[in-house]
């Protein structure tokens, strides 16, 4: 689990893609203090597990069909991405939890600057609209964020000056694609608003089956 405050911006140095997988190498350097192989990170709000590392750099591999849900497609040697250690049980949640499995990725489809913050408009999927409320969070690329407005085709982010800096959000521009998961514990109260509906139904004796039997259908 993560919490959204990204630790550090690293550096793609390697990105090799075969048929099934495709093998990483980040530059960094906190990310680096005290980590073991097997430890879990957070690239761009993905979980992936560390199978080597050196004084500069550490390794992961991720399966193709990952990489094809992500914005990590769309990366390259050089690219920039967010950067996070796994939370520890006495860590503080600062922003909010995130399991690091991406639901989808959108895209940047407005900037504004503004004197004090920045509006970035996101265009989401259908699917994942249901999980969007007005200040409810999301992580984007792996940072928590709040949302700031409903619109047709997704939400906007309100971004302040140290978020920007911090992250990769200071490298984007309209047109890109950023990953993003919805709030776990949205997604759990919806889960289980869709199960209790569909368990009335079914006490209530209300059935398809009924019907036909009763010669309504």
């Amino acid at each position: 689990m993560f919490t959204g405050l990204i630790e550090e911006i690293g550096e793609i140095t390697q990105f090799m893609i075969s048929q099934d997988f495709a093998q990483l190498s980040i530059k960094a350097q906190k990310i680096l203090t005290n980590l073991q192989i097997g430890d879990s990170i957070s690239v761009n709000g993905i979980c992936l597990t560390v199978n080597d590392f050196n004084s500069i750099e550490f390794k992961t591999d991720l399966m193709k069909a990952t990489l094809k849900k992500t914005n990590l497609v769309s990366k390259k040697i050089g690219s920039k991405v967010n950067l996070e250690r796994a939370m520890q049980l006495q860590s503080r949640i600062g922003g909010h939890l995130i399991s690091g499995h991406i639901d989808c990725y959108g895209k940047i489809t407005n900037i504004q600057e503004l004197q004090n913050n920045k509006i970035i408009e996101i265009e989401t999927p259908e699917s994942l609209k249901r999980y969007i409320i007005p200040q409810g969070s999301i992580a984007v690329d792996g940072i928590s964020l709040t949302i700031h407005q409903i619109t047709y085709a997704g939400f906007t982010v309100s971004i302040i000056p140290h978020t920007i800096k911090e992250t990769t959000l200071s490298f984007l521009k309209v047109g890109d694609l950023v990953n993003l998961e919805a709030d776990l514990i949205g997604k759990y109260v919806q889960n289980f608003l869709e199960n209790k509906e569909n368990q009335d139904d079914t006490k209530s004796g209300l059935t398809r089956e009924f019907l036909a039997e009763q010669g309504f259908i």
